[in-house]
């Protein structure tokens, strides 16, 4: 979600960036954890001990939902918008779960402290070598989370499917039951998405895509190297095109300025599903005319890409069959 945050920031400058199940009942200690000693290797690399299992855990919004879909209840969350719109979290059950923040980079150590964490749980992200709520320009107070209680998580990398069987191994040594009919089935569901997915995109050879995000002073092309859902959608045979010249400091995007907005001309956009709807492609060509220079803006030809959320089977099968719509009535000529 760093890039998320990133964005919102260009932005203001330039004005003045489920498939989950319940969890244990109050959001209090999990039940189904066992007595330990208890070890994780998270995606760091970093192995964190300790001497009995944690039960009281506080997680950034996606890692909960990753942890509740398995049917571990943390007891504190911060998230970086508001949880009733966090695409993780809006459609979950949170009674009993303290909220210990609602915007990127600002957490409410003090309530965090009242609730006695034994572990901390956000992602892993290796561009900026940090945990979710932890990275560069997050308040200092806010960092001081981590004093709490160890800190771990899966790793952003190269697949969304890796990262879900990360959160997976993660709730399974905190004593969930990971083999109920409930999982198996979102298994299922993500696995017959995926063999959709890829029959849609093996009939239409040929149809290019960019992974895109539009503000008010530039527009952003995705680099799929540190977007782990389009790695997958690449590995699964659809042409995602790779910009060729990422930003050096923050290599999330390729930063173009609206005069060069058609660069790149795919045949299908994928809007950035954070903060953009279907009628943002009209609401943008109102603002800047140039991007509908974008043969497939223009055309309508876009989706929400859902950009660095993503954590569940469940929730990557929904998304998935929205892109796969999308692939079939896309057409392969738009960009010529």
């Amino acid at each position: 979600m760093r890039a998320w945050r990133q964005i919102l920031a260009v932005a203001v400058l330039s004005a003045a960036l489920a498939g989950c199940g319940s969890g244990t009942d109050g959001g209090g200690d999990n039940a189904a954890a066992s007595a330990g000693p208890w070890t994780f290797t998270g995606g760091s690399g970093e192995v964190v001990k300790a001497d009995k299992t944690p039960t009281r855990i506080i997680a950034h919004a996606g890692e909960a939902a990753a942890l509740m879909s398995f049917g571990i209840k943390p007891v504190g969350i911060y998230a970086d918008e508001s949880v009733k719109t966090d695409p993780n979290l809006k459609n979950l059950d949170l009674s009993g779960i303290e909220i210990l923040g609602e915007e990127w980079g600002k957490i409410d150590v003090e309530k965090a402290a009242a609730l006695r964490p034994d572990l901390i749980v956000g992602d892993w992200w290796p561009a900026e070598k940090a945990h979710s709520g932890m990275e560069e320009g997050v308040d200092e107070k806010s960092k001081k989370l981590a004093e709490l209680a160890p800190i771990t998580g899966v790793s952003q990398g190269k697949s969304i499917v890796e990262l879900a069987e990360g959160y997976e191994s993660l709730a399974k040594s905190l004593g969930a039951k990971v083999d109920s009919p409930e999982i198996a089935a979102n298994k299922k569901r993500f696995e017959d998405a995926v063999t959709a997915f890829k029959a849609a995109v093996a009939a239409k050879p040929g149809l290019s895509v960019a992974a895109m995000s539009p503000a008010d002073d530039k527009v952003y092309v995705a680099n799929p190297a540190y977007a782990p859902e389009l790695l997958d959608l690449q590995s699964w045979g659809l042409d995602v095109l790779n910009p060729a010249s990422p930003d050096p400091g923050f290599p999330y995007w390729e930063n173009l300025s609206w005069e060069n907005a058609d660069k790149y001309q795919p045949d299908l956009i994928l809007w950035d599903g954070r903060s953009y709807t279907p009628t943002a492609n009209a609401d943008w060509g109102r603002k800047q005319p140039t991007w509908f220079k974008i043969k497939a803006a223009k055309a309508g030809a876009a989706v929400a890409w859902p950009a660095f959320w993503l954590h569940t089977y469940g929730d990557f099968a929904t998304e998935m069959g929205k892109l796969t719509d999308a692939v079939k009535a896309a057409d392969p000529n738009v960009s010529s």
